[in-house]
Parts: structure tokens; C-alpha cells; sequence
């Protein structure tokens, strides 16, 4: 096991996708603030996507240049497109990441593009980050990595030709993700390892829903390949409004406790990220949310705050 992890926060950007309300742009500040203050490091804080589409995202440029006057947060931001793109290189975000489905009919219903087009926009996205001289990290993001609610089974040679593809196309780094939570820990550490054999440290983060349940059996798989850092939503909150039943996204709290109890620092202050859940639920009054650790509280066996690469147990 790793002795440190980092956990991703992508709540406001994958768990407000799927909801709704349009959560007002003071309120995700105070998200962010209160993440940041409870020691979380990386946030995707929107996406460049049309308002039409998506108004509960519509605010991303000015939530980029709040992140940014955090001291030491690393922002990221999700983008369709070159389009996007283009405005994600704008805003200064420190990493734009590409959804890529492997499943063909997934991808078509989310993107509008065959999985092969979503390549040659990444190629186009690398060369307009190049001709503006950013040195924004480009991620590709290799979705339905475990099957897919449209389309059934997803082959594993596919992901990784797709992943392949993604890095020769000038992507910087790669994830997979299992967008309907279809993925069991046996196949999380079968497809994993392959995925690590290709890409290596390019291999950058692994996404995980726990539509049934083994989101953090999942995470734990993946950690066993030397997978560190992994998408989380603070509530469990989020999923795909193009793939039916892909509901919860692992939680927050849940996965910084596990990682907590097994010795794996993320540097975040649980109890703080209890307040932010409980502030969050406020505002998200109604809506389904997620998890376990909110009900049955930290155990007395550990501590709330941990530093980098210290244990905690008592």
C-alpha cells in the first residue's frame, strides 16, 4: 500500500451535473473555501460546456479564478471540446480533463462522437494548448471502462486501445473510470494492471461510482496496482444524465476515512469535511444523498487530522 493518496473532488462538477438546482456561485465558493481549509488539495470545479445544456455549470470560469487564490490547490475543470477547451486555457485552471467513452453508444449519447472522434479532438485540443504556450496538463479520461448501461459489455482490449490512442494523441495523462459502477475489485485489479503496463505514472486517477456498492472495494483494488489519487463526491452525490442508473459517485468522507483507518494520508481533517457535507446537505435540501460515515461517526480508535505520510491509529 502507498503511503499517501490524494483524493479529487469532483462534487461540484460531476454531483451538481446531475442535479437540477442551480446551486448559487457564492455557495460553491464557500464549497471550495471549506475544502480547501479541511486540507483537500484538488477540485474540478466545472466544466466548459454550453449553459443551455448544463446551467447548473455555468459559472466555471469565475469559480477557476476563486480556486486559484487558494493557496496550493491544484483546479481542474472538465471540457467536451475544442471549444471548451479553448476557454478552459483561458481561465487558468491547472488541468482540463477529456471524457472519452469506450463505449461506442455512450459515447454517442454524451458526446455526440464516435470514441475514435473524441481522439482527434484530443489532438486538436493538445495543439491549441501548445500554440498558447499553457502548460496546462491534459487528461484524457476513458469512461464506461467497465461496461455501460447502453451498450452492455465494454472489452478491456478496447479500453486500453482507446487509451493508447488518447496518449498518442498528445494527452499527458490518462483515467479510468467506471461511469454506471458496473466494476467488481477482481476486474478493478485485472484492467488496472494492464492500464498501469501501458501508461505507466501516465496513468493518472481512477473514478469509481458506487451505484452497487463496491465503490471502496473498488478504490482499494486500484490502489493495489499503485494507482494514488481518485475522484470522489462529498455526499456521494453525482453520476452521468446520459447513462441511466449511474447514480453515486464513491463518497468523500467515506473514501477519506477508509484511507485514514489504513494508514494512507490525504492531509484532509475528516471532521472538517463532516461540516462542509452537513452545509452542503443544507443547500441541497431534498436531493438523494449518499454514504455511511455521516451516520456512524469516526471511531475513537483515530484522530481527525493526519498529517502526510504519518498513521494514525491510537
Amino acid at each position: 500500500m502507498p503511503r499517501e493518496a490524494t483524493i479529487r473532488e469532483v462534487g461540484l462538477r460531476d454531483g451538481l451535473q446531475s442535479i437540477a438546482r442551480v446551486l448559487p456561485t457564492a455557495q460553491k465558493m464557500a464549497w471550495i473555501r471549506a475544502a480547501h481549509a479541511a486540507g483537500q488539495r484538488e477540485i474540478e470545479v466545472g466544466s466548459f460546456v454550453p449553459a443551455r445544456l448544463l446551467p447548473q455549470l455555468a459559472d466555471t470560469a469565475e469559480l477557476v479564478t476563486f480556486a486559484k487564490t487558494l493557496p496550493g490547490l491544484f483546479v481542474s475543470v472538465l471540457v467536451p471540446n475544442l471549444k471548451g477547451a479553448e476557454r478552459a486555457i483561458d481561465s487558468g485552471a491547472d488541468l482540463m480533463i477529456v471524457p472519452l467513452s469506450a463505449s461506442h453508444a455512450h459515447s454517442l449519447a454524451n458526446l455526440r462522437r464516435t470514441p475514435d472522434e473524441v481522439v482527434q479532438e484530443v489532438a486538436r485540443i493538445r495543439a491549441a494548448r501548445d500554440a498558447a504556450g499553457s502548460n496546462m496538463i491534459l487528461e484524457g479520461g476513458v469512461g464506461t471502462a467497465f461496461g455501460c448501461t447502453l451498450q452492455g459489455e465494454v472489452e478491456e482490449g478496447e479500453v486500453l486501445r482507446l487509451m493508447q490512442a488518447l496518449l498518442d494523441a498528445g494527452a499527458d495523462r490518462v483515467s479510468l473510470a467506471d461511469t454506471v459502477g458496473y466494476a467488481d475489485p477482481a476486474r478493478v485489479q485485472r484492467l488496472f494492471s494492464k492500464a498501469r503496463a501501458l501508461a505507466g505514472d501516465r496513468l493518472w486517477c481512477g473514478h469509481f461510482h458506487d451505484t452497487r456498492g463496491l465503490g471502496l472495494a473498488n478504490v482499494y483494488a486500484a490502489l493495489q496496482t499503485g494507482v494514488t489519487r481518485f475522484d470522489a463526491c462529498l455526499a456521494g452525490i453525482g453520476g452521468c444524465p446520459h447513462a441511466p442508473g449511474a447514480s453515486g459517485n464513491v463518497s468523500t468522507e467515506d473514501l477519506a476515512y477508509m484511507l485514514r483507518s489504513m494508514g494512507i494520508a490525504t492531509g484532509v481533517d475528516i471532521a472538517q469535511l463532516l461540516a462542509l457535507r452537513q452545509q452542503v446537505a443544507g443547500w441541497l435540501d431534498g436531493e438523494t444523498l449518499h454514504g455511511t460515515l455521516w451516520k456512524a461517526g469516526l471511531p475513537k480508535t483515530l484522530t481527525c487530522v493526519q498529517p502526510r505520510g504519518e498513521r494514525v491509529l491510537s
